[in-house]
This record gives structure tokens, C-alpha cells and sequence, in this order.
């Protein structure tokens, strides 16, 4: 049994006017496919969920990543997510839940998580400055409850209804905040991200 990863790629990208969010580039790369590279790098297979704008979003990955339609994905990331959900392998033992505007979260992050997750029951969630972060680690237990949201509703009410079961663990930086939501969030990623380069 593996764990492997979500990528949620159908949003309509309100927030950032005409331009799709997910094809904005960082470092002369799509934002969806650095993100991707993020489970790549940490060994974990993933499926992404298209949605809006879903050719060019998809023309965007890498050929031969696997990926699922979210027909409802107009009425809000609870519907996209439990598209994802739907088609997670039996293999799977767990999922993250995986923004695909949030390419700068550590795969080292990625690799604690999964050693993280004990039981099928389990919830890992990333932590920095107190604060909890994206992605969330699910245990398999939670396909059901999972697949039955809709409407823009995410996980978070699962979680709150869950708390018995989470796992906290302290992120290495704040890139589990860093999303692309809006241009400044845009901006933010790539001043971070032109600093860790230039430091290395």
C-alpha cells in the first residue's frame, strides 16, 4: 500500500482576473507543474483533477500523468475535491489533499507526512507558527465522508468533526500558506522562490 497525492487543478481562478492561475509560470514553469514536481520528487504518485480551462491545463503536465474531470467543478472545490477522491487506486493507504497553486511546499514536508500516517484513520496536517497548513495527508478511512462533498465546501469541516484523529507536523517554512490566489499571492511565491534560488 502507497500514499499518494491529489492535485486540485479545476478552479475557475476568480481572484486573478483573465489569467488562469495554475499556468502562470515560476521560473519559466507552469505553476501546476511545479507543483506536480513537488510529489514527483517525493516519490508519491498523483492524479489531478481538471476542471476549468482543463486543455490547456493539461497540456500543461508532464504527457502521461493521470488525470480525472470534475464535471461539477463550477460549484466549488468541495465538488472538484470529491472528484479526486472517487478515483483514488485501491492501492492508496492514504491521499494528500493537494492545492495546485502551491508549488513551493517541501517535498522532505511530503516524505514526513506519509511516515506520519499510522492508521487508515489518520489525519497528518502541517504546522508552522501554530497555524495549520495545506496540504493535509487523509487515511484511507476517509474516502466515504470525503466523496459525498460538494457545493464549495472543502475538508475543513471534516477536520473540525475529526480533531481526535490529526496529526500535527511542524512545517520547515511557510510555504504551507503560499498559494496563488490572488496576483499578490502570485507575487509572493516568486519573490520567495527567486530567493531560494538565488541562495543556491
Amino acid at each position: 500500500m502507497t500514499v499518494g497525492a491529489i492535485l486540485l487543478a479545476a478552479g475557475m481562478s476568480r481572484r486573478m482576473g483573465d489569467e488562469n492561475k495554475l499556468l502562470a509560470e515560476l521560473g519559466g514553469v507552469p505553476v501546476i507543474a511545479r507543483t506536480l514536481a513537488l510529489t514527483t520528487a517525493a516519490g508519491l504518485p498523483a492524479l489531478v483533477v481538471l476542471g476549468h480551462d482543463r486543455d490547456r491545463v493539461a497540456a500543461a503536465l508532464p504527457p502521461g500523468t493521470e488525470t480525472v474531470t470534475a464535471p461539477a467543478y463550477r460549484d466549488g472545490m468541495g465538488a472538484s475535491l470529491a472528484a479526486g477522491v472517487r478515483a483514488v487506486p485501491a492501492d492508496w493507504r492514504g491521499f494528500f489533499i493537494m492545492l495546485g497553486d502551491m508549488p513551493l511546499v517541501e517535498p522532505a514536508l511530503l516524505r514526513t507526512m506519509e511516515e506520519a500516517l499510522a492508521g487508515p484513520d489518520g489525519i497528518i496536517v502541517p504546522v508552522s507558527g501554530g497555524r495549520r497548513g495545506n496540504p493535509v495527508l487523509w487515511g484511507r478511512d476517509h474516502l466515504s465522508a470525503l466523496e459525498h462533498l460538494c457545493g464549495d465546501r472543502g475538508g475543513k469541516a471534516l477536520l473540525a468533526a475529526s480533531f481526535e484523529k490529526i496529526v500535527e507536523v511542524k512545517a520547515p517554512s511557510k510555504s504551507v500558506f503560499l498559494d496563488a490566489d490572488t496576483p499578490e499571492g502570485l507575487n509572493e511565491i516568486r519573490r520567495v522562490w527567486d530567493g531560494t534560488r538565488a541562495k543556491a
